[in-house]
Parts: C-alpha cells; sequence; structure tokens
C-alpha cells in the first residue's frame, strides 16, 4: 500500500461537497438537522460545565417545508447571555 499526502483547499473542496454530497435533498436535510443538533447539545455540555455563560432554557430545531414554492426553511435556536 502507498501513502502520500493529500492537499485540498476550501475552495476547491467546497463546490465537489455541495455538487456531489448535497445535491441529494434527503441528505442535505438530514445533513442541517444533524448539524443543528450536535451543536446545540455541545452548547447544553458547555453550559453546564461553566464553559457558557447562557440561559439553555429548552431549545427547538424548526425545518418547515414549502413544497408549492420548493423551498426549506430553518430557525436555530435563541439563547439569552447572562453576561
Amino acid at each position: 500500500m502507498t501513502k502520500g499526502n493529500i492537499n485540498v483547499s476550501v475552495e476547491n473542496i467546497f463546490p465537489l461537497i455541495k455538487k456531489f454530497l448535497y445535491s441529494d435533498h434527503e441528505i442535505f436535510l438530514r445533513e442541517l438537522i444533524s448539524n443543528a443538533t450536535d451543536a446545540t447539545l455541545k452548547l447544553k455540555h458547555l453550559t453546564n460545565i461553566g464553559e457558557a455563560k447562557v440561559d439553555y432554557g429548552n431549545p427547538k430545531i424548526e425545518v418547515k417545508i414549502d413544497k408549492e414554492n420548493k423551498k426549506t426553511s430553518h430557525h436555530r435556536p435563541r439563547f439569552r447571555n447572562d453576561s
């Protein structure tokens, strides 16, 4: 097996990701929800250990689908800063 290095710049990789990974709408939506969930859980953890000073509350991730206009919209949780 041959070992080597690969160098990829951000400018080159994002168009590839967009075209080949996120062209499938189901994958895009699943990734969007997954990333929002990961960020929310990380903030919850940081809040619990005292690294983030926000009122965590009960965040929700909302995704709305407008079939007629073929659009989705999402709303990220809002947190109040205690400082």
